[in-house]
């Protein structure tokens, strides 16, 4: 444990921050599970909106140093690949 007032601070805000971070984390990968169960079941109006909602998220959270901004772009990429091959593969 450190010994000085300002490290103690910063040990008490570091843990504050990292759950912050996880709950974030967290939310983006329940959506982006939604996102491929709303793509198997064929519902693409669905995938759709919530594509919005991960990329919306995602950018907000490379904004704000959570995940490396190159990795969100390369998550929504892949996102919007799928939506595409399943809405291709419709008609």
């Amino acid at each position: 444990m450190a010994n000085i007032k300002s490290a103690e601070k910063r040990i008490r805000t570091t843990e504050k921050k990292t759950v912050l971070n996880k709950n974030k984390k967290s939310e983006i990968k329940t959506y982006t599970k939604k996102f491929n169960a709303a793509i198997e079941s064929g519902n693409t109006d669905e995938a759709r909106e919530l594509l919005k909602i991960i990329d919306k998220k995602l950018k907000k959270a490379a904004c704000e140093n959570i995940v490396h901004k190159n990795a969100a772009a390369r998550k929504v990429s892949r996102l919007t690949k799928d939506l595409n091959r399943k809405v291709n593969a419709a008609v």
